[in-house]
């Protein structure tokens, strides 16, 4: 199928300012199941330079720095991209690694080859604060596949979804104890819980494409667990879904702070004002 998405984000200052260096994380990053056949892209003011830049995790970004000043700063991308079928559960499992967790009787997965790559991905935390309630799905489980599976639909069903226009995350323990929060906030929840069995968990920013919905379409977020065996899967607690060929990747990160779309500074004594605006069109249903 073919589907249309814009975004455009604009931040009004409140007093001219002077706009230092941005990062511009609005680059779709390859995933095999789409392609794009259309792709616009526009920054006002015009930079002084920008060009394309990789990070340490691997996401491209666009770069770009100014001179004089602005009251405002608009950014604007547009893509056409062509998706095809993905099936998320289309893998097979690592069976050491899953017996080794799932019979642990602390229910805690080691990976057999931990090297510094993945300790970003891992949690830094020492207090257990989800195991209880983790072990309760657990019980109701056949393996790590199927527990992943009720876990993200047991989120999806028990939180109440909102939607919050402040850029900010709630921590994981606020939002467990509100039983709501926007995609961003139950991700970084479902992230810290993973990570909380000794599983490496990464957060994603993107577009998440749903053709039953006439409007509602936003900046989305999603979670990435590593399974030896099965690589990076994706798991949205918001919609209780694995992530399949209409999930559209800006960003993955370690830190959910690092996959904010626009991240940099301006100078000046002024206060800033985002609004954002994503319209994402199905043009064609093809196979």
């Amino acid at each position: 199928m073919l589907v249309q998405v814009t975004h455009h984000s604009r931040y009004d200052y409140s007093s001219e300012v002077i706009l230092g260096i941005h990062k511009l994380y609005l680059i779709p990053q390859h995933r095999p199941y789409f392609r794009i056949e259309h792709q616009k892209f526009s920054v006002n003011p015009d930079p002084d330079g920008q060009n394309y830049r990789q990070d340490l995790a691997g996401n491209w970004y666009k770069l770009a720095w100014f001179s004089g000043q602005t009251s405002s700063l608009e950014v604007t991308g547009e893509w056409i991209f062509k998706m095809h079928a993905f099936n998320p559960f289309g893998f097979i499992i690592d069976k050491s690694f899953e017996e080794q967790g799932w019979s642990n009787p602390f229910f805690q997965f080691s990976y057999e080859d931990k090297t510094a790559f993945l300790i970003p991905f891992l949690s830094d935390k020492s207090e257990n604060q989800f195991t209880e309630y983790l072990l309760e799905i657990k019980k109701n489980s056949t393996g790590l596949v199927d527990f992943l599976v009720n876990l993200t639909q047991k989120i999806y069903q028990d939180w109440q979804h909102e939607i919050r226009h402040e850029q900010n995350i709630w921590e994981a323990d606020f939002t467990f104890s509100r039983k709501s929060g926007s995609c961003r906030d139950v991700s970084l929840m479902q992230m810290e819980m993973l990570r909380e069995l000794g599983l490496a968990a990464r957060f994603v920013s993107g577009y998440a494409f749903n053709p039953d919905l006439e409007e509602g379409h936003e900046l989305h977020a999603w979670l990435e667990v590593f399974l030896p065996g099965a690589g990076w899967l994706g798991l949205d607690p918001s919609l209780g879904l694995f992530t399949d060929h209409r999930y559209i990747p800006l960003a993955c990160h370690p830190d959910p702070v690092r996959t904010l779309p626009v991240q940099g500074t301006f100078g000046g004594l002024a206060d800033s004002e985002l609004r954002t605006v994503v319209d994402m069109k199905l043009l064609n249903k093809g196979k």
